[in-house]
């Protein structure tokens, strides 16, 4: 099977999806924030939440219901700033997950990945790495929100945690784009073959 990438562009390929799989996990994941309400552990990503108060009609109290679950539509995300992150970071991933099938397929395929397009793969990396990167930015101005504030004992603000801490996942989406911008963009413009020039 003929390949359209060198040795880096095998290396970009699979970084790549890498880069990738990292972000797209910790995206979906809801671990960025942990924190406790009532006794029970509770975490958000930016548009799903593990464990919520539910109202209990036998014993008319409120108590907590111990599983994960996406919000019940977009305008119920807790902060007009985590539905903007959900939106950048989203479309960021997607990007990342478009290249990543691409450069796959390069190892395959040849004459699919020249160095123009590996290098227009790199760049489109490099603006997923960034959106991804922004949505990273974004989400601690949601800090703020009722939900947030509930679950880390009414202390916390805008970029101020009060007593949750950051999750495995927000770490994991930021690190597969850091990778992306950095790593993955730059062996890009090694990816692909030189095309031969025949004479006729």
């Amino acid at each position: 099977m003929a390949s359209s990438l060198t040795c880096s562009g095998v290396i970009w390929a699979l970084l790549s999806l890498l880069s990738a799989a990292a972000s797209c996990v910790g995206f979906f994941m809801p671990y960025w924030l942990l924190g406790s309400q009532m006794d029970k552990p509770v975490s958000f990503g930016t548009f799903r939440r593990c464990t919520y108060p539910v109202r209990d009609e036998e014993s008319q109290s409120t108590v907590m219901l111990e599983q994960c679950g996406r919000y019940a539509s977009f305008y119920s995300i807790p902060s007009l700033e985590w539905r903007i992150c959900t939106v950048v970071t989203g479309v960021g991933c997607g990007l990342l997950l478009l290249v990543a099938l691409t450069a796959l397929m390069g190892c395959c395929i040849s004459d699919l990945i020249s160095r123009t397009i590996g290098r227009v793969a790199g760049g489109i990396q490099f603006v997923g790495g960034l959106l991804i990167g922004s949505g990273c930015a974004l989400y601690p101005l949601g800090w703020d929100s009722e939900e947030v504030q509930q679950t880390c004992n009414n202390r916390s603000d805008q970029f101020r945690l009060g007593s949750c801490q950051i999750g495995w996942a927000y770490y994991c989406t930021g690190a597969g784009a850091a990778a992306a911008m950095l790593l993955c963009a730059w062996l890009s413009c090694f990816a692909g073959k030189k095309r031969k020039h025949y004479p006729y």
